[in-house]
């Protein structure tokens, strides 16, 4: 089949990557996000997937928005079978939806229905679910409602990050995403509509969302950490300015700690929680790197009875 691409980020790539390398397909273009500033000075970058349609010399297709006449114009004169998406980041309209043959096929971080949403692997994470994957299915108007093609499963481990997770689902998606492809093209696969039980939704996680609540259990505490790293990154406070904690580990027999509070040794900084203790591993204050939280502590001279997320 002739495909158009649609996807912007990193993530994206290892599914470009397959579609290009398949000897079934060709992609004609590429859809992405326009150039966005970036940096300290601020100047226009191209997006991950944008770069590497360019370095395979695929023509990119930019619109600010995908309804824009110039840009369904030259999607209609490309004319693709299909449009493989992954992470584009913006809402496609009916009229772009009706171009090719056989629609846009979406590659999904959950196992639809659960998890609709721009954040599915933060909210995985952060309900502990034990088990989530990818899922393909054809785009309609709904918020990831669309039938579903196929689906693939990962295990979540107990010290996953987002990050983590997502990178494992975008490789695992890639073999899967090429796979429906495939099956359109032969006729083999055909859509199964959602069920209408166990739908979730996964909005997206912003800067509020992500601060750590110390009377929280400590298990609660330790899944914010990791839904939120690397972005929008779990935060609480520390002498009015905020700290952000990169990374931390339970501490299930430490439980002489009041919520927020905290206990510095040479090599540890132990917060107390509404449970057990958890012990910072990584820290980031205000307008500086990543350190180490004992690194952190021994700085700024902790004094008795000062607290994490004291107002």
């Amino acid at each position: 089949m002739r495909l158009v691409f649609a996807g912007t980020p990193e993530v994206a790539l290892p599914a470009l990557d397959a579609l290009i390398a398949s000897d079934r397909h060709e992609v004609v273009a590429v859809v992405t996000r326009p150039d966005a500033p970036a940096g300290r000075g601020r100047r226009l970058v191209a997006g991950p997937v944008a770069e590497r349609a360019e370095e395979a010399g695929i023509e990119v297709l930019k619109p600010a928005k995908p309804r824009d006449p110039e840009f369904l114009a030259r999607l209609s004169e490309i004319a693709p079978d299909c449009c493989p998406v992954v992470a584009y980041g913006a809402l496609l309209p009916k009229a772009a939806l009706e171009i090719p043959a056989h629609g846009w096929v979406n590659l999904h971080f959950s196992l639809l229905p659960a998890w609709r949403g721009a954040a599915p692997v933060q909210h995985a994470v952060l309900a502990g679910d034990e088990v989530t994957g990818a899922s393909t299915f054809q785009i309609e108007e709904g918020l990831d409602s669309g039938p579903v093609y196929g689906v693939v499963t990962e295990d979540v481990r107990a010290t996953d990050t987002s990050g983590d997770l997502l990178t494992r689902l975008a490789f695992a998606g890639a073999g899967l995403l090429a796979a429906t492809m495939d099956g359109i093209e032969d006729g083999t696969l055909r859509p199964v509509p959602q069920p209408a039980e166990g739908i979730s939704l996964a909005p997206k996680i912003n800067v509020e969302d992500a601060e750590i609540d110390w009377a929280s259990p400590a298990l609660r505490v330790d899944r914010v950490v990791r839904a939120c790293a690397p972005a929008p990154g779990a935060w609480t406070t520390f002498r009015g300015e905020r700290l952000k904690v990169v990374s931390a580990a339970q501490v299930p027999d430490r439980t002489d700690l009041e919520p927020g509070a905290m206990a510095v040794t040479k090599k540890a900084v132990y917060v107390g929680t509404g449970s057990h203790a958890v012990e910072l591993s990584w820290v980031r204050p205000q307008g500086k790197k990543p350190m180490l939280a004992a690194d952190w502590a021994r700085g700024v001279r902790i004094a008795e009875g000062e607290r994490l997320g004291a107002s």
